[in-house]
């Protein structure tokens, strides 16, 4: 029996060693070199697009998928959560070449203004950005001229991207609410 707890004993010491060991070979963080990752100097980049917001008819690009109970009855729809998946084109005609994709939601969150929060990817899918993406976090105050919002990150040829979106209404259709915006 001295032999098999002895045995146990130096098996156990054994496993916790192991365990150790390899416990002390991971790390939490390392420091990364912009070189490693392709990083060798910031590019600018200038895009400029339309993005195409459809909420009615047959086939919408954005859909209310939740609202509080006291939506309906606040003068700027408060509470309202609208996901999309938007056409991004080159020109602000719908039959105009579609460069990508504007993902995400956005939502009523302002009680005195039309002001929404915006959570969306903007996925492209032509020439040298196919594939790429960047992220937009920010206020969008609906019926400002111009409104601008952060860019928060990207991925591909738009990693670690940071800046912003400007955007302007083209066209807001008053009795479908369908509307064209200008990101430039």
């Amino acid at each position: 029996m001295a032999l098999c707890i002895s045995k146990f004993v130096i098996f156990s010491l054994l496993f916790t060693s192991t365990i150790l060991d390899s416990a002390s070979s991971r790390t939490f963080a390392r420091s990364l070199f912009p070189q490693e990752l392709g990083l060798n100097k910031e590019k600018l980049s200038h895009l400029h697009f339309y993005l195409h917001d459809v909420v009615s008819g047959r086939n919408p690009t954005a859909v209310l998928v939740a609202e509080a109970k006291t939506t309906n009855t606040s003068a700027t729809g408060f509470g309202a959560i609208v996901v999309i998946d938007d056409p991004l084109t080159e020109g602000p005609e719908a039959s105009s070449k579609i460069v990508g994709r504007a993902q995400g939601l956005y939502s009523s969150a302002s009680l005195n203004e039309a002001g929404l929060l915006m959570v969306q990817n903007y996925v492209f899918t032509e020439g040298k950005y196919n594939g790429s993406t960047l992220s937009v976090l920010g206020r969008n105050a609906v019926f400002s001229s111009m409104r601008e919002m952060p860019i928060v990150g990207g991925s591909r040829l738009f990693r670690f991207a940071r800046g912003y979106a400007q955007a302007r209404t083209h066209t807001v259709n008053p009795h479908t609410g369908d509307a064209v915006v200008e990101y430039n």
